[in-house]
């Protein structure tokens, strides 16, 4: 049951808001009490503590999964910002800035592990495209791993990009392909621009 509790509370949230959603909604999506709920997490910060470690972990298990199928290193990344997008269901109630507004300490401690797991696995992405000259072997790996995860944390901004303007999956196309395109060698770029036609 509490895995339960933590599916459909993760799917509310990232469709409505951590502010949005009620316990009362959670308890009436699943069918059962909200008592029910409060013996597993006895407040709704405490839900939320644990749902978002429960997406977190999903997520890395994905990207995990992608990175371990050792696909080239462009593809690699077209299959995570694939599997995230449609994951976090294109955020449209951008509940990332809910959390920092009302959460504060939570927004922190999830800032801090996706910092983590965007700069391992970016890192190591940059690596193996070094290595296989897709990209340029002048890169700082640190560098080029912070200013990505900048970049990302913008993207969920809608005081930057106002939410309608357009979804978060175009602004992650786009945004990926800006980032390919400056670390990729000629030989990167002519594989780039065969998956921007591929995955168009």
């Amino acid at each position: 049951m509490k895995d339960q509790i933590l599916s459909t509370a993760a799917d509310l949230f990232l469709n409505l808001g951590f502010k949005s959603v009620t316990m009362d909604d959670i308890a009436q999506n699943l069918g059962i009490s909200k008592k029910t709920i409060y013996t597993h997490f006895p407040t709704k910060k405490k839900l939320i503590e644990a749902t978002t470690l429960h997406v977190l972990d999903h997520i890395t298990q994905g990207i995990r999964e992608i990175r371990n199928e050792n696909f080239n290193p462009i593809e690699e990344l077209f299959k995570i910002k694939k599997f995230t997008t449609s994951y976090l269901k294109d955020e449209k109630s951008s509940p990332q800035f809910q959390l920092e507004k009302y959460y504060p300490q939570i927004y922190k401690d999830v800032q801090m592990n996706h910092l983590d797991l965007i700069h391992c696995s970016i890192e190591e992405n940059l690596k193996r495209g070094i290595k296989s000259g897709y990209y340029r072997d002048t890169l700082s790996l640190k560098f080029i791993s912070k200013i990505y995860f900048v970049g990302i944390s913008g993207l969920k901004d809608p005081n930057i990009f106002p939410l309608g303007s357009q979804g978060m999956h175009n602004l992650y196309e786009q945004f990926l392909e800006y980032h390919l395109r400056a670390i990729v060698t000629e030989k990167g770029l002519r594989k780039l621009n065969e998956f921007i036609t591929l995955y168009d």
